[in-house]
C-alpha cells in the first residue's frame, strides 16, 4: 500500500489517509487481518506529524476499518471492506436534516436550535 500525501490539497492530511486506508482496502491492496504501520512509523514515513496519523487511525478504527489490538499493533478489520461503503457524514447529515425539519415545523428558531445545540454539546 503506498500513501501519497498533498499538502496543496485543500483536503486535510488526516482525511486524505482515511480515504486512501480505505480505497486500499476496497481495492484489495490490504486484506482482513494485514498489519498497518504504526502510528510514529507512519507519520515518518509520510513526514506528517503523528497527531495526524492518530486522528486518522481513530477514525478508522471508528468506522470498523481498522482495529487496535493494543501492543500487537493495528490491523485492517475483519469486515474492513463492507465498513469502507459506510458513509459517516452523509448518515449524520440526513440525521440532522430530518431533526433540523422537525424542529422548524414545531416553531423552533435557528438561533433557539443553535443555542440548545452549543448548550447540549457543553453538557449544560
Amino acid at each position: 500500500m503506498q500513501i501519497i500525501i498533498d499538502i496543496d490539497d485543500p483536503v486535510p492530511i488526516f482525511s486524505q489517509l482515511v480515504e486512501q486506508i480505505k480505497q486500499a482496502v476496497a481495492g484489495e491492496k490490504i486484506q482482513p487481518g494485514d498489519p498497518l504501520p504504526s502510528i510514529r512509523q507512519l507519520a515518518n514515513d509520510l513526514d506528517v506529524n503523528s497527531k495526524t496519523v492518530a486522528k486518522a487511525y481513530k477514525l478508522l478504527e471508528r468506522d470498523a476499518v481498522i482495529q487496535s489490538r493494543g501492543y500487537r499493533g493495528t490491523f485492517v478489520h475483519p469486515e474492513a471492506k463492507d465498513n469502507c461503503q459506510i458513509d459517516i457524514k452523509a448518515w449524520a447529515t440526513s440525521q440532522f436534516e430530518e431533526f433540523i425539519l422537525a424542529m422548524r415545523d414545531a416553531g423552533v428558531t435557528d438561533s433557539e436550535m443553535r443555542i440548545t445545540f452549543n448548550n447540549v454539546l457543553n453538557g449544560k
